[in-house]
C-alpha cells in the first residue's frame, strides 16, 4: 500500500522547485521545462485542494495530505518516463511535509514523512520571498513569508539535501537554474 507514495526508478535529472507559496516555483517549472524541451510535474495538491474549495469551501486538512501525497507521486512517476534529461518538479513530499508541519503543530502522517526523506533528487531550487505575493482561493500566508522561508531552508539543511537559492526577477532565477541544471546534465 505504502508503494503509492513511493518514487519509482528513473535515469533522468530530477529538480525541484522548492519553497513557500507565492514565490514563482509555477512559472520557473514551466519555463525550465520549455528551455530544456522537457516535462514538468504541476503541483497536484493545487488541483487537489482547488476542487476541495469549489465543492465544499473547505481548505486543506490533515486527512487531505496522503490522497496529495499519493497524487504527486503518481504525477511524477508517470511523467518522469517521458523524459530521458531532466524532469522539472514544481514540488515534492518534502514540501507536503513543511506544510503538514507548519499547519498542524509540527506534525506529519508517519508514512508521508518516511517517503518525504527516502525519495530523492539531485538538486532543489530554493525560491526566495522577494516577488511580489498573489492572493488566490488557497494562500493564506501572506504576512508569514519570512518565517515559513525559514521553515522550507532549515529542512533541507537539516536533511542535507543539495540546494541552491534563487532570488531576483523571473529572468534572473532563470538563468541561474539553467547554469546549475546544465553542470548536472554534465556530469
Amino acid at each position: 500500500m505504502e508503494e503509492k507514495y513511493k518514487q519509482e526508478f528513473s535515469t533522468c535529472i530530477k529538480v525541484v522547485l522548492f519553497g513557500p507559496e507565492s514565490t514563482g516555483k509555477t512559472t520557473l517549472s514551466r519555463q525550465l521545462a520549455r528551455y530544456y524541451n522537457s516535462v514538468w510535474v504541476p503541483e497536484y495538491a493545487r488541483e487537489y485542494l482547488q476542487n476541495k474549495w469549489n465543492n465544499e469551501r473547505k481548505t486543506c486538512e490533515p486527512k487531505d495530505l496522503l490522497p496529495i501525497a499519493e497524487g504527486q507521486m503518481k504525477l511524477e512517476n508517470e511523467l518522469a518516463k517521458k523524459t530521458d534529461t531532466v524532469l522539472i518538479c514544481d514540488t515534492d513530499l518534502l514540501e507536503t511535509k513543511v506544510y503538514s508541519e507548519a499547519y498542524y503543530l509540527g506534525n506529519c502522517d508517519p508514512v508521508l514523512e518516511k517517503y518525504a526523506l527516502e525519495n530523492t533528487y539531485d538538486l532543489y531550487f530554493l525560491t526566495y520571498i522577494d516577488i511580489p505575493w498573489e492572493a488566490d482561493d488557497l494562500r493564506d500566508k501572506p504576512n508569514e513569508r519570512e518565517v515559513m522561508f525559514k521553515a522550507f531552508e532549515d529542512e533541507l539543511i537539516k536533511h542535507k539535501r543539495p540546494y541552491v537559492l534563487l532570488k531576483g526577477n523571473k529572468k534572473e532565477r532563470l538563468e541561474t537554474a539553467v547554469a546549475h541544471i546544465d553542470k548536472l546534465l554534465k556530469k
